[in-house]
């Protein structure tokens, strides 16, 4: 495999979030830098915040471990257990199954960047920290549920 022209890769925008999550992604991109070149096992994506931006809703993983590091500007890691400023060439691990909710906001006035690499389970619960919902993905189809397991229809 020949190197990845970055400028050839597609930007991702958007958000697979049903609303009013998915607008809360506006300022968020990434570049899914895997998946251009030809792996399957592991994603390898990244991730641009601009100014105010968030990264996702805070969230943990059941069976997907993930790795990020800051490739430029600052962050705000949030999780569980508070805010921690993340700079370049910091990184942090999230392992699968615990609870620990995370996500990434851009506070400062620049472009921040990051590179997340995870596992790309089969089958794979996402649960998010902050509102009833949960993302169950199987052959590679989202399926969205309140913590519950029931199907979600919106807010509660």
């Amino acid at each position: 495999m020949p190197k990845l022209d970055l400028t050839k890769v597609p930007v991702k925008t958007g958000s697979i979030y049903p609303e009013p999550y998915g607008a809360m992604m506006a300022g968020r991109s990434s570049l899914r830098l895997g998946e251009a070149g030809g792996l399957t096992q592991f994603g390898v994506n990244l991730v641009t915040l601009h100014p105010g931006a968030l990264s996702s809703l805070r969230h943990w993983h059941l069976h997907e471990d993930e790795f990020v590091m800051v490739t430029q500007g600052e962050c705000v890691m949030v999780q569980d257990g508070g805010e921690t400023l993340m700079q370049v060439g910091d990184c942090a691990a999230f392992p699968s199954g615990v609870a620990d909710g995370h996500h990434f906001i851009n506070r400062s006035d620049n472009v921040a960047k990051f590179l997340v690499i995870g596992t790309k389970a089969k089958a794979e619960v996402a649960t998010y920290s902050d509102v009833d919902l949960q993302v169950h993905i199987a052959d590679g189809q989202a399926r969205f549920t309140y913590k519950d397991g029931t199907d979600w229809l919106g807010p509660r």
